[in-house]
């Protein structure tokens, strides 16, 4: 079976980190019941995390303050430079699937 999440071996990288055996047996079976392997479960994650998914921020913010990782004002700047980030993109429509007609758009104009 081919898996889309993995990529071309000429250009990928290796994360490593250590957990708990415990925790690491608890995750193999919670993927295991989602049908989904380890690697593509942190994949997931990578992938929400790099494009600004709310759902993760959400949760590494409330890891943060339970784990104190971060400081309050810290996250509190990282807060109001996401939300102006947003508004600029809804302001000007910056959604992808807005860029993607912006260039249908610009083809069917200047016949390209």
């Amino acid at each position: 079976m081919n898996d889309p999440t993995v990529p071309d071996t000429e250009k990928r990288k290796k994360i490593m980190f250590y957990e708990s055996e415990e925790r690491q047996t608890k995750l193999r079976v919670r993927c295991n019941f989602d049908g989904i392997t380890q690697s593509q479960f942190f994949r997931m994650m990578v992938t929400g995390y790099i494009e600004n998914n709310d759902l993760i921020f959400t949760f590494l913010d409330k890891c943060k303050d339970a784990y104190d990782i971060q400081g309050q004002q810290k996250r509190n700047k990282i807060k109001t430079i996401k939300k102006k980030t947003k508004d600029v993109v809804n302001k000007f429509s910056l959604e992808k699937e807005e860029i993607e007609n912006i260039f249908d758009i610009i083809e069917t104009e200047t016949n390209l």
